[in-house]
């Protein structure tokens, strides 16, 4: 077999995992044209049409699906036998690919870009922050950042932070204004920012003591689903937040914002590391690994 030969066999499969020219070419780190044109070429060397291509959507024909069918075991033991390599290499090498939501990837990764790069010069770190659940082996990602809870199946997890928490917080204005909630319920008579996930979904302020669990769909004017955001609303003195206590910190520290209801308030599921069981760890994610531990 040519070389072009299996480059074109190896677009098409990133484009048919993917549904998207776009994200193929990110994978495979061509231009965009560069996929199109080696999928045109593998179609009219086999003559069939592997794909059905519209301007907003890509998806397969049935000769395009039996060639993905027959294409992933294969590719996937390729990758294996190249990620085995990397029990020989000692040094962190190459381009490792994380993915981490956004809401906690400045506390947990950004303490540890640094130091991590300046003691692997030859390590590159390519970060995707996104609140998005992602499915990392299909969106070419090396491992993933996630809660315990929503870890799937065949995936190798590393714990690596102790258990974070959530914290509601509000500007000194606002308590006084409207007064301090001294137990859940309470706040029900206050002015609350609404938790969305990323798909519009809304999910609960939960709080737990003496084995009680509470689930409150907090109301309020404001709908985020950006931590950032919802801080910045709490410091503008419009409503209390539900954030992560570790992105809240700083500013309570400084006075900018009070923290209430934290004895109410239990910790999360642990903070994992995840990667596909079947790879092995090339030295870039051992280093990585370790600085994430430490």
């Amino acid at each position: 077999m040519r070389a072009t030969d299996l480059s074109e066999l190896a677009a098409f499969d990133a484009v048919a995992r993917h549904r998207s020219f776009r994200r193929a070419s990110e994978e495979r780190g061509v231009t965009a044209s560069a996929i199109s044109h080696a999928v045109s070429n593998l179609e009219a060397r086999v003559g069939i049409r592997l794909l059905n291509r519209t301007t907003r959507s890509v998806s397969l024909t049935d000769a395009g699906a039996m060639l993905l069918a027959q294409l992933s075991p294969a590719f996937g033991e390729i990758g294996s036998a190249m990620d085995a390599l990397n029990q020989f290499r000692d040094t962190p090498f190459g381009t490792v690919r994380i993915n981490a939501p956004n809401s906690v990837a400045p506390f947990v990764l950004g303490p540890v870009i640094g130091p991590l790069i300046a003691a692997n010069p030859n390590l590159t770190l390519e970060i995707v922050a996104t609140d998005r659940l992602v499915d990392i082996v299909e969106e070419g990602f090396d491992a993933g950042i996630r809660l315990g809870e929503s870890l799937r199946d065949g995936m190798t997890a590393v714990k690596i932070k102790p258990r974070l928490r959530f914290a509601v917080v509000g500007s000194p204005a606002y308590f006084a204004r409207h007064g301090t909630p001294a137990e859940p319920a309470d706040l029900a008579r206050h002015i609350c920012v609404r938790n969305m996930y990323p798909s519009g979904v809304a999910y609960p302020w939960s709080f737990g003591r003496g084995g009680d669990e509470i689930d409150i769909d907090a109301s309020g004017p404001l709908a985020l689903h950006d931590h950032e955001l919802m801080i910045e609303a709490a410091l503008a003195g419009i409503a209390l937040a539900y954030v992560w206590e570790d992105r809240a910190r700083p500013y309570v520290e400084s006075g900018r914002l009070v923290s209430c209801l934290a004895d109410w308030i239990a910790p999360e599921d642990w903070l994992y590391l995840y990667y596909p069981t079947r790879k092995y760890l090339s030295a870039g994610m051992r280093a990585i690994i370790a600085a994430l531990r430490a």
